[in-house]
Formats: structure tokens, sequence, C-alpha cells
């Protein structure tokens, strides 16, 4: 899990505010497959949403800290339903949002 600075974490909540989640935690819950598809997607991305549905068996602190526990994946924010999840794409070619943290 990558330790972000106030500036960091402020410049990546504005870069997802405008964005709509692509992944959601419904009644299944958490799973490990869930956790490796969050893991996959996020190799070509590094920023993206995750939205609680209404009938998911698991509040946002729960699902925070089990991607937290059991990833590489930083929860940059939390509001309502929705986490904001970064980390920095290993492939070159991917980072987008890790080259401007690096100047922050």
């Amino acid at each position: 899990m990558t330790t972000l600075r106030g500036k960091q974490k402020r410049y990546l909540r504005a870069q997802a505010h405008t964005m709509n989640p692509i992944f959601s935690v419904g009644k299944n819950g958490l799973s490990k497959v869930w956790l490796n598809q969050l893991t996959d997607a996020i190799e070509k991305r590094e920023l993206f949403k995750i939205s609680l549905q209404q009938n998911a068996d698991v509040d946002v602190a729960e699902v925070k800290e089990y991607i937290e526990n059991n990833s590489a994946l930083t929860v940059v924010q939390t509001i309502g339903h929705v986490l904001v999840i970064y980390k920095r794409s290993d492939n070159p070619e991917n980072r987008k949002f890790s080259l401007t943290i690096d100047e922050i």
C-alpha cells in the first residue's frame, strides 16, 4: 500500500470526481476473485471508483479494510457508498496519474 501525502490525495480525488464507478460490491460480498479483478483493472487505470449496492452485506469501512489488508491498493477516499482506489501501475505505459503524483 502506498502512503500518499495530502496534496497527492487531493489531486487523485479531483481526478476521480467525474468518474463513474466501474466495480461494485453486492450481496456476494468480498472475495479473493473480486479482489483479483480489482488488482488486474488497476494495472490499466491506476485510479477508479467502487460502489456498494444497497443489498451489500458489508459496509464501506469493511470494504476499505479488506482492500487495504489484502492487497497493495490504496483507498484514497470514501464518500457515502463509493470508494476511490489508487495504485501505481507496474507498466510504465499505463502510468497516467502516478507521473503527476511523483511531481506533487
